[in-house]
């Protein structure tokens, strides 16, 4: 892009980011209820056609079917989540006196949610409208204003969503969509916003971040996966099969949650092996490589001849004797020390791994520093619960994979190289909010604000009431408190002769 191209999308950003910070107040200021009124509209109307919105998302990798199955139809069920939980999620809660410290009698405490102001939405071209659509929906309901910057690819369904809104009712400035271009995601960093919500690469990703930290700018950030399955000998192999072809060819694997390490007991690895053969055999003429980004294929290349270097053979696709890689791809007998299982490939590619006992598979799934979600196959959920327990992840599914998230109720992100912070559910609307603490007092002692503090050993008393060893040292210190506190309402020295 050259120079006067740069600063006109540079311009543009910061139009868009002044007219949402214009329009936001307004909107805030609108109740919950209201807001919600716009989102529940929008919902009905997407119903009425839903392959007018799809078709916006829609391509050779993922087509109309997926699109409605797993973008709209889940985004749809976010917006009715909102419209049953979002008043309840962002009202007001006052403290009661339980738990309230006997020394501050008098205060009434309440925590409120704010909008942050103009949230920067992010979004990857994987899931171009579920992924940001609900964390734009989400930022709306809160009472901010949102930019977004969509990926390549993910600009036309990104338009139309916001067209949308606007028949509906939403008031001009509040969703301001981006050009797709790299520039306008470097320029909205830049600008004056006051949440970021990225969803992406770990390497974008923490360029983002580093970009936000010295302006203290609050992000969410979920970024990439490298999913581990666990597989434990009582395992229904067909089940495990199934889904693994699922995460492989449901839209191409783009997705972040897909199937990438399959820790198997080694007792059942062939039996495996020959399942998910079976379940692939449909896809073996397809030619999904020319799909894939070349930069992308090329690192899949190296992860694979690293692979194979260190031991491994393809059971399904793979590498060609000319070098060349065949999609869907399985590697069999895999270990913790090649590069593919510990790094996010983001490609049809998923490696079957070995092991002798639940507690080595969980050893070994340590080593990789991603942990966005985890599945694990077993017949006994005593020992489900086990791994469920002992492996770090921000999701995990039993006897399933991917599906079960798409939930509402679901709120959805990671740890490590996964990132931080979540979307979705009720957890990821208060994301889009900051809490203010308003405290009132109505009545009881300002003790504090004399000129003269209160002696320590009055001090001591109180806190001895209040956290002493067993009833009896609280009962003293309250005694304390009194005799104290009288002298010092009489004018003598703590601690002189009544």
């Amino acid at each position: 892009m050259s120079k006067p191209e740069g600063q006109g999308v540079q311009r543009d950003v910061q139009l868009g980011v002044n007219r949402a910070r214009d329009a936001q107040p307004a909107w805030a200021a609108v109740s919950v209820a209201n807001r919600l009124e716009c989102i529940r509209a929008f919902r009905r109307r997407v119903a009425e056609n839903p392959a007018g919105l799809a078709g916006a998302a829609t391509s050779a990798a993922h087509p109309l079917c997926e699109v409605l199955l797993g973008e709209v139809l889940p985004l749809l069920e976010a917006c009715r989540f909102l419209e049953r939980s979002a008043e309840r999620v962002l009202r007001a809660t006052r403290l009661g006196r339980r738990g309230r410290p006997m020394w501050l009698g008098g205060v009434r405490t309440e925590l409120r949610r704010e909008a942050f102001g103009v949230v920067a939405v992010i979004s990857p071209s994987n899931y171009p409208l579920f992924l940001a659509g609900v964390q734009v929906v989400q930022a709306l309901v809160a009472g901010n204003a949102v930019v977004w910057k969509p990926a390549p690819g993910g600009g036309a369904v990104a338009r139309q969503f916001a067209a949308l809104l606007q028949t509906v009712g939403l008031p001009d400035g509040l969703l301001c969509v981006l050009p797709e271009v790299l520039e306008a995601g470097r320029a909205l960093v830049e600008a004056s916003v006051d949440k970021v919500v990225f969803t992406g690469g770990f390497a974008n990703g923490t360029r983002v971040l580093a970009a936000l930290a010295s302006r203290a700018i609050p992000a969410v950030a979920e970024l990439s996966g490298c999913d581990a399955v666990f597989v434990l000998a009582d395992a229904d192999l067909s089940l495990v099969a199934k889904a693994l072809r699922f995460g492989l060819t449901f839209n191409r694997s783009r997705t972040c949650m897909a199937p990438r390490r399959v820790f198997v007991q080694r007792t059942v690895a062939g039996a495996l092996e020959a399942e998910l053969s079976r379940e692939l055999s449909a896809f073996a003429s397809l030619n999904w490589a020319s799909e894939v980004p070349e930069a992308q294929l090329l690192t899949v290349v190296e992860f694979l001849e690293d692979a194979r270097r260190k031991g491994a053979r393809f059971a399904f696709g793979g590498l060609n004797t000319a070098g060349e890689v065949r999609f869907p791809c399985v590697v069999a007998d895999a270990s913790s020390e090649m590069k593919l299982v510990h790094e996010d490939a983001f490609a049809p590619v998923l490696s079957l791994i070995p092991v002798d006992s639940p507690e080595a598979a969980l050893e070994a799934a340590a080593r990789c520093e991603y942990a966005l979600a985890a599945s694990v196959f077993t017949r006994n959920l005593h020992a489900a619960n086990v791994i469920v327990s002992s492996t770090r992840a921000g999701l995990v599914s039993v006897n399933d994979l991917i599906f079960p998230s798409a939930d509402p109720r679901v709120p959805f992100g990671g740890t490590g190289r996964s990132g931080y912070g979540v979307t979705r559910g009720a957890e990821g609307l208060l994301e889009l909010t900051r809490i203010k603490v308003v405290q009132e007092r109505r009545g009881g002692s300002v003790q504090h604000l004399e000129a003269v503090m209160p002696e320590p050993e009055l001090i001591s008393a109180l806190i001895r009431a209040t956290h002493g060893n067993g009833w009896r040292s609280r009962l003293a210190g309250v005694f304390s408190v009194i005799r104290l506190g009288a002298q010092m309402r009489k004018g003598k020295t703590v601690g002189e002769p009544a």
